[in-house]
C-alpha cells in the first residue's frame, strides 16, 4: 500500500453527473476540501454515452422525419446524398469533447481536485487511486462517496453475443448500419429502435413479451408498439435468442431466434445491439475491505438519505440502483452535500423519491410522473378514477391516413377532490410538456386545478386541461 499522500474533507469516486454535483456543492458552497476521481471521461454515462448524444441523435431522427413530412404541407424536398451518419458522428463527439472540457473546467472553478485514475476502497476511510502511468497514492477521507454509475449488460448465455454491442457501442458506430437488430424492451432499446428507423436502417425489435416499456402504463405500452409497427420497424414478440454468428468473409451477422410466430435465423445483420438492462459499476472498487453491504442485484445498499451500512461512506445514482436518471442523481447530490456540509437548516435535506417525471425519447416521445392505472388501483382500490382521450394531432391533418401519429393522454385521479397521481402522455411534444405538468402533479394538483387553467389553443397541452 502506497503511503498516505493527500488527505480531504470529502472524496468523490465517480465523475458522472451525479457525483459532480455533489463534490461542488461541497466545496464550493462550503469549502469541504474536495476530491473527484474518474478513471475515464468526465461527465458519466449521460454526457458521453447516454442523455446528451442519445438527444443530438434522435434531433436528427427527427429532422429525417420532418423531410418526410414536408411532401405533405406541399414542399418538394429533394435529398442530394442519404444521411451522412460518419459527419454527424465526428461532430457530435467533438460537442461531447467540448463537454468534458466544461466539467473539468467548472471542476477547477469551483475547487475540487480532479483526480484521473481508478480508485478502490482499503478501508473506511483510506483510498487507494491508481494513476494513468501506473503509479498508486492513497488518500485518507473523512467522508466518501461512491457514485460510479453502471454499464450496459452483454448477455453471458448466448453464443456468440460478443459479436453484439452495447448502447456505449452505438455511438461508436462510424457507420449506419443498413440493418439492425436490437434486443431489449426498455427505453434504451425504444429510442435507440425509433431513431435507427428514422434515419432509414432496417430496424428489428425483439422483446420477450408482447408489448416493450413494461414499467410504464399499459396505454403506453400498447400505442407504442402499434406506432412502431406502423413506422415499419419489424418487432419480434415473445422472442429469445439462441446464437449470434459472424461471417468472416462479409462481417455480416445472423440471429439465431424463437418468437410468437416461428423460429428461424434473421440474417445479413450489420449490427446486434444488446440492451437488456444495466449492472452496478462495482467491480473491484473494495466494498468488502470497507464493509459497504449490496443488495441482492449487486447495488450498493443506501437508505432515503443515499447513507450506507457504513457511516462517513455514501452512494447516489446508477450505482445505488433505484431511478435511474441524470436529473435524479443530481439532485441527489446537491442535497448530500447540503446535508454533510451545510447549515443545520439542510441536515435532514434528502431527494424526495416520489412523483419524478420521466421522458422516453421514442417516436413521437414518451411521458410519465407518478403512478400507472394498475398501480393506482393495487394501492386506492375503487377510489381510482380515470380520464383518457386518444386524438390525431393538428400536425398530421395534412396527411394521408396511413402516415398519421397517435397521441393518447391519460390521467389516473384518486379521492373525492380527485387528485392527479399519475399522468402518461404519448405524442408530438411530449418531452417538453411533461416538465410543466410535472411541476403541477409534484405540487399535489387536483383535476379541478387541472380544469381551472384555459386551454391553449391549438396545442396538444390543452387536451389535458379539458379531459371529459
Amino acid at each position: 500500500m502506497a503511503p498516505i499522500s493527500k488527505e480531504c474533507d470529502f472524496l468523490v469516486i465517480g465523475g458522472g453527473s451525479g457525483g459532480l454535483a455533489c463534490a461542488r456543492r461541497a466545496s464550493a458552497f462550503y469549502g469541504a476540501k474536495t476530491i473527484a476521481v474518474e478513471n475515464k471521461r468526465l461527465g458519466g454515462t449521460c454526457v458521453n454515452v447516454g442523455c446528451v448524444p442519445k438527444k443530438i441523435t434522435w434531433n436528427a431522427a427527427a429532422i429525417s422525419e420532418a423531410i418526410h413530412d414536408a411532401k405533405a404541407y406541399g414542399f418538394s424536398v429533394n435529398q442530394a446524398a442519404p444521411f451522412d451518419w460518419t459527419a454527424f458522428k465526428n461532430k457530435r463527439d467533438t460537442y461531447v469533447k467540448w463537454l468534458n472540457g466544461i466539467y473539468e473546467r467548472n471542476l477547477a472553478n469551483d475547487k475540487v481536485e480532479y483526480i484521473h485514475g481508478r480508485a478502490q476502497l482499503l478501508n473506511r476511510n483510506e483510498v487507494e487511486i491508481t494513476l494513468d502511468n501506473g503509479n498508486k497514492e492513497t488518500v485518507r477521507a473523512k467522508n466518501i462517496l461512491l457514485a460510479t454509475g453502471g454499464y450496459p449488460t452483454i448477455p453471458k448465455h448466448i453464443p456468440g453475443a460478443q459479436y453484439g454491442i452495447d448502447s456505449d457501442g452505438f455511438f461508436d458506430l462510424e457507420k449506419q448500419p443498413k440493418k439492425v437488430a436490437l434486443v431489449g424492451a426498455g427505453y434504451i432499446a425504444v429510442e435507440l429502435a425509433g431513431m435507427f428507423n428514422a434515419l432509414g436502417s432496417e430496424t428489428h425489435m425483439f422483446i420477450r413479451h408482447g408489448t416493450f416499456l413494461r414499467t410504464f402504463d399499459p396505454m403506453i405500452q400498447e400505442a407504442a408498439v402499434k406506432e412502431y409497427e406502423r413506422q415499419g420497424i419489424h418487432i419480434h414478440k415473445q422472442s429469445s435468442q439462441s446464437k449470434v454468428e459472424k461471417d468472416k468473409a462479409t462481417g455480416k451477422l445472423r440471429l439465431y431466434y424463437e418468437d410468437s410466430e416461428s423460429s428461424g435465423v434473421l440474417e445479413d445483420l450489420d449490427t446486434v445491439l444488446w440492451a437488456i438492462g444495466r449492472s452496478p459499476q462495482v467491480e473491484d472498487l473494495g466494498l468488502d475491505r470497507a464493509g459497504v453491504n449490496t443488495t441482492e442485484k449487486g447495488h450498493i445498499a443506501v437508505d432515503g438519505f443515499q447513507n450506507t451500512n457504513v457511516g462517513n461512506i455514501f452512494a447516489l445514482g446508477d450505482v445505488c440502483g433505484r431511478v435511474e436518471l441524470t436529473p435524479v442523481a443530481i439532485a441527489a447530490g446537491r442535497r448530500l452535500g447540503d446535508r454533510l456540509f451545510g447549515p443545520e437548516k439542510f441536515k435532514t435535506a434528502r431527494l424526495d423519491y416520489e412523483n419524478i417525471p420521466s421522458v422516453v425519447f421514442a417516436h413521437p416521445e414518451i411521458g410519465s410522473i407518478g403512478l400507472t392505472e394498475p398501480q393506482a388501483r393495487e394501492k386506492y382500490g375503487d377510489e381510482v378514477k380515470i380520464y383518457k382521450t386518444n386524438f390525431t394531432a393538428l400536425y398530421y391533418s395534412m396527411m394521408e391516413s396511413g402516415e398519421k401519429g397517435p397521441t393518447s393522454y391519460k390521467l389516473v385521479c384518486v379521492g373525492e377532490e380527485e387528485r392527479i397521481v399519475g399522468l402518461h402522455i404519448l405524442g408530438l411534444g411530449s418531452g417538453e410538456m411533461l416538465q410543466g405538468f410535472g411541476v403541477a402533479v409534484k405540487m399535489g394538483a387536483t383535476k379541478a386545478d387541472f380544469d381551472n387553467c384555459v386551454a391553449i389553443h391549438p396545442t396538444s397541452a390543452e387536451e389535458l386541461v379539458t379531459l371529459k
